[in-house]
This record gives C-alpha cells, sequence and structure tokens, in this order.
C-alpha cells in the first residue's frame, strides 16, 4: 500500500490519507470544496462541486490517473434538491468513460460544506 499525497489539494482534516492506492486501485478520501490557495471552503453549491472535483483530480494526478480511470464515486449532499446541479457540474468532469455512483444526503458535511465527493479509480479504468 502507498499513501498518496499532493499539495494541490487540501491536507487532511484530521488522521486520514488523501488517497491510498493498493496494487492497482487508488480509492480517495471524501473532498469537499476547500480552495487549497486561500484554504477557504468556496461559497455556493456550483463553486463547492467544481472545487472538490478540481481537489479530487489533482490528487489523481499525483497517482498518475485521470477522470477517465475513475470507476465509482460516492457524492454526499448536505440537501438532495441540489441532485440536478450537482450533476451538471459533475458532468463536466466525467464526459467519456462513466463511473458507477452513489449519491446520499447526509445530515452534515466537515466544515459546514454542502458536497463532498469521494472516489476509486483504477490503472487502466
Amino acid at each position: 500500500m502507498q499513501a498518496i499525497h499532493t499539495d494541490n489539494a487540501p491536507a487532511a482534516l484530521g488522521p486520514y490519507s488523501q488517497a491510498r492506492r493498493v496494487g492497482d486501485f487508488v480509492f480517495t478520501s471524501g473532498q469537499i470544496g476547500i480552495n487549497t490557495a486561500s484554504g477557504k471552503l468556496a461559497e455556493g453549491i456550483v463553486a463547492q462541486t467544481h472545487t472538490a472535483l478540481k481537489n479530487l483530480g489533482a490528487i489523481l494526478q499525483e497517482a498518475g490517473l485521470g477522470y477517465n480511470d475513475v470507476v465509482k464515486t460516492t457524492v454526499f449532499l448536505k440537501d438532495l434538491n441540489d441532485f440536478q446541479i450537482v450533476n451538471s457540474v459533475y458532468a463536466q468532469y466525467f464526459t467519456d468513460a462513466l463511473p458507477a455512483r452513489s449519491c446520499v444526503q447526509v445530515a452534515a458535511l466537515p466544515l459546514s460544506a454542502l458536497v463532498e465527493i469521494e472516489c476509486i479509480a483504477v490503472v487502466g479504468g
């Protein structure tokens, strides 16, 4: 197993890795819309979704992978009424090889985020 870390995505908020590589699989921790440069949460569901996905992309890039290598995502929403908005942003990042996905509403997310996204990617996915 190998821990994956990049300074191009926010540092973990607790005792966990940004991602772990196990064989050909990379498992990311959930990413919220924290702007890496400012350290602050982006404003609104659209900006937070873009930022969370960009953070995932930076972690994937550090692992030598990209969005097309993602085979499964899980999306956690503070409000399921944001589902269509998140879908419209999500579709800008996952265009060719659409991963399997789960999406659930949760009571709360770290730093009062509106969305959190995690993924599983595979080499040659």
